[in-house]
């Protein structure tokens, strides 16, 4: 019976048993799509990625992203994790190397220390949406938000997010209700609370529509998250912004995710998320019979 070389690796945590931890498995290029969201399905955890050859002689490598239930085009923390893996276990060089993925090919700098930095994809920001629908969603009351004339929206870098705003009081009572967030739409959202001062983000992200209910380290929406603050002014409309995202706390899987934006006239051109990734586990596991 083969086997697959996997690795259990802890994201935008510099210490085991926080971040969020992710499934790597190298080797699987033979195997089919139901294959490989079986293996994701059998790990459960937010997410799952593949390590495969590149079919762009420009990549270093290809990604495929797994949640427990659906493929995804990209996800911050399995690029981060995979980029870091890879250089750790000799197939590819420690600086620039660029991920094929389904948001296309983007840039991930990997340090010699267990460290990377994510350059998304193409910033996209979505219509303005009803808070009033957001909160109700989330479990939320109307004193809760925290938006002042800003406007809840989708944002994204690859992935798109619903970005909430809310009192810092509110996050421990947030919850996305797998029901209501089917009936407004919404597949994932962002609840966050923002420091302006330090330009800190305190979020929760709840993804009801991926078979994810919470996720401890959101690269993804980390970097939509800087779109969405160009967008409402609470970022500079120009030139390039820091920012960092604190995430998972309420899991008891304390994440760290450093975040820049780049921004001309009001509009963001692109978006960077680093963190650190730290080794937990490795082994082989069974490769699931093909379902055709």
């Amino acid at each position: 019976m083969s086997t697959l070389a996997y690795e259990i690796v802890d994201v935008f945590t510099d210490r085991p048993f926080a971040g969020n931890p992710l499934a790597v498995v190298f080797g699987a290029e033979a195997l089919a799509g139901d294959q490989m969201q079986a293996l994701a399905r059998e790990f459960n955890l937010s997410e799952t990625v593949f390590v495969l050859p590149p079919s762009d002689i420009q990549a270093t490598y290809r990604a495929r992203i797994f949640t427990p239930e659906s493929e995804l085009p990209f996800a911050g923390h399995p690029s981060v994790g995979a980029a870091v893996t890879s250089v750790r276990r000799g197939l590819a060089a420690a600086g620039k190397v660029i991920q094929e993925c389904g948001a296309g090919l983007l840039p991930i700098v990997v340090s010699e220390t267990g460290s990377a930095t994510l350059t998304g994809g193409t910033p996209t920001l979505g219509e303005p949406l009803d808070p009033a629908v957001l909160l109700d969603v989330t479990g939320l009351a109307g004193d809760d938000y925290a938006g002042l004339t800003a406007t809840p929206s989708r944002a994204g870098c690859g992935l798109e997010f619903v970005f909430l705003p809310v009192e810092r009081r509110a996050l421990d009572r947030a919850w996305a209700d797998p029901a209501r967030s089917a009936a407004a739409g919404v597949d994932q959202i962002d609840v966050f609370a923002w420091d302006p001062g330090t330009r800190t983000a305190y979020a929760r992200v709840f993804c009801p529509g991926l078979a994810v209910p919470e996720d401890p380290a959101t690269g993804s929406a980390a970097l939509g998250l800087g779109v969405w603050l160009v967008a409402n002014g609470w970022l500079p409309p120009d030139g390039t912004a820091d920012y960092t995202v604190h995430q998972g706390l309420e899991m008891h899987r304390p994440s760290v995710l450093t975040c820049t934006v780049t921004a001309r006239s009001g509009v963001a051109t692109t978006a960077t998320v680093a963190g650190h990734v730290v080794p937990i586990a490795k082994g082989e596991i069974t490769v699931p019979p093909f379902i055709g």
